[in-house]
């Protein structure tokens, strides 16, 4: 795989970095290539709608917009290019409990969709990511399913741990 980004990870603030970390985190250890910076929709717009309209002739095939507050990123990169858009919400300093971010992603209006993810969930962004770059990149989607399947070891392994302290009978079907 070449090292052009495949994926745009953008912030309404250097303050969500601490929370987008995590889906950078996901892309990397899937060694897909992927940008990152500050794109605010209410501070920078115009930079906000250059980002949108030239990311797919830049390469990009996903974008992951967190924002916090009124959260109005994910949205509006979403109205600006055909590329599929994950929204994170952001649980802010100026946030009501995170509801406003999550609400303010989720309720898009019908035909411009964007995926939303839970509140500080960029994790789970970097992944949906991960899967939606899987879907044509059999790599990739290997890689994924290897992920899955260690997920699922982790899970019996601690279901074991758990047996044979306290055996129940649905653990002994098994």
């Amino acid at each position: 795989m070449s090292n052009q980004p495949l994926v745009g990870i953008v912030m309404g603030s250097d303050s969500d970095l601490s929370v987008m970390k995590d889906a950078a985190d996901v892309l990397q250890f899937f060694h897909i290539p992927f940008e990152l910076t500050v794109v605010s929709a209410h501070r920078t717009p115009l930079r906000m709608v250059t980002y949108a309209q030239q990311a797919a002739e830049r390469g990009l095939q996903v974008i992951i917009a967190g924002a916090g507050g009124a959260a109005h990123l994910p949205g509006m990169i979403a109205s600006i290019t055909a590329l599929p858009v994950i929204g994170v919400p952001i649980k802010s300093s100026n946030s009501i409990d995170g509801w406003d971010s999550v609400l303010s992603i989720l309720q898009m209006p019908n035909g411009v969709p964007v995926a939303t993810v839970a509140l500080n969930a960029a994790k789970n962004a970097g992944l949906l990511a991960t899967q939606i770059i899987g879907a044509s990149n059999e790599h990739i989607r290997k890689a994924m399913e290897a992920y899955k399947q260690s997920m699922e070891q982790s899970v019996l392994e601690k279901v074991h741990l758990l047996q044979s302290q306290w055996p129940n009978e649905f653990d002994a079907a098994e």
